[in-house]
């Protein structure tokens, strides 16, 4: 067994090796070839490399790094990725395999790190003389392993009170709501585009942060989100207010982990909230289903994430150090 390094731009030619790690191992959406595909492509500088170890029967672990600094190796990972690029189903010890990463990695080599690693995935290591870890963010996660209306009577009072009270108000006004799920690989373009006008009337336009189809975002989403919905994979929920989209959600779905990748609604609207009428309706189909049986939101827990969920995990960086 040993590592291999490789440019980034050979990736597409280790696509198979890189699904069949994940499928074997975390079986994460995120981890999923075409989401590491699509990154390099639209958020890569073209320095970065892949590391495979293994022999000529099976790679065993890969990984893609970036440099960011003279003797530094991270994992890449754009802001997008919620997790840091790297796949070890070797049963080695993870201090082993990154010392001899250390050893066949260009020029030298002071520190490996892999960035936001899930414990759910890799448990979180005992530090070392050569390895340590430290906290990044609460994440919050819902399972699916009751019907719906069980999950839903053990939300807070005030959540549901609060958007029974909305409902019926928006009734009272003349106002349907609707929920519609984009599901079809063809209509992904036109999706990314209703999101981007959406998230481009709020605060992320000043910022210059809001998609666009014809950025590098809207470009990554709607390529990421096409792969995703030819498997069956990928959904983007729109919810409207009447025949006005309020609040959209773009998920993606692998191995029964739902992942919402980004959420944005009409901040214009200030007597109802879109985003949570849209995450009960969802959430509600969501549980129907066999296919799903987690939900995974991977940003940093906040007040109204708690409202969801009482399932919080750690995420963790880890830093390799040669000694």
């Amino acid at each position: 067994m040993k590592w291999q390094i490789f440019t980034a731009d050979t990736f597409d030619n280790y696509e198979k090796q890189w699904d069949d790690l994940n499928f074997s191992g975390p079986n994460s959406p995120v981890l999923n070839s075409s989401f590491i595909k699509h990154s390099l492509k639209e958020f890569g500088t073209g320095k970065e490399i892949l590391g495979t170890y293994g022999n000529d029967d099976s790679i065993v672990a890969m990984t893609v790094l970036t440099k960011p600094k003279f003797g530094l190796w991270d994992t890449f990972q754009p802001s997008q990725a919620p997790l840091g690029f790297w796949l070890n189903n070797s049963g080695e010890d993870t201090a082993l395999l990154l010392k001899s990463l250390s050893k066949e990695l260009p020029g030298i080599v002071l520190k490996i790190g892999l960035t936001q690693q899930d414990p759910d995935i890799y448990p979180r290591p005992e530090s070392s003389n050569s390895l340590s870890t430290m906290d990044y963010i609460d994440t919050a996660r819902i399972s699916n392993n009751v019907p719906f209306e069980e999950y839903w009577a053990a939300r807070g009072k005030n959540l549901r009170h609060n958007l029974k009270r909305q409902r019926n108000r928006l009734k009272k006004e003349g106002i349907e709501v609707c929920l519609r799920v984009i599901k079809e690989p063809e209509k992904v373009e036109q999706g990314i585009v209703a999101y981007g006008k959406l998230e481009s009337a709020g605060w992320k336009a000043t910022g210059g942060t809001a998609i666009a189809v014809d950025n590098s975002q809207g470009r990554f989403y709607t390529a990421l989100l096409k792969d995703f919905c030819c498997n069956g994979q990928g959904a983007i929920y729109q919810y409207f207010y009447n025949n006005e989209l309020v609040a959209t959600d773009l998920c993606i779905e692998q191995g029964g982990t739902l992942v919402i990748l980004k959420t944005t609604y009409d901040e214009s609207i200030t007597t109802s909230s879109p985003a949570f009428l849209m995450r009960q309706d969802a959430f509600e189909q969501i549980f129907s289903s066999t296919q799903v049986k987690r939900i995974e939101f991977y940003g940093k827990v906040m007040e109204w994430h708690t409202k969801w969920s009482n399932e919080i995990r750690g995420l963790y960086h880890l830093n390799f150090k040669r000694i």
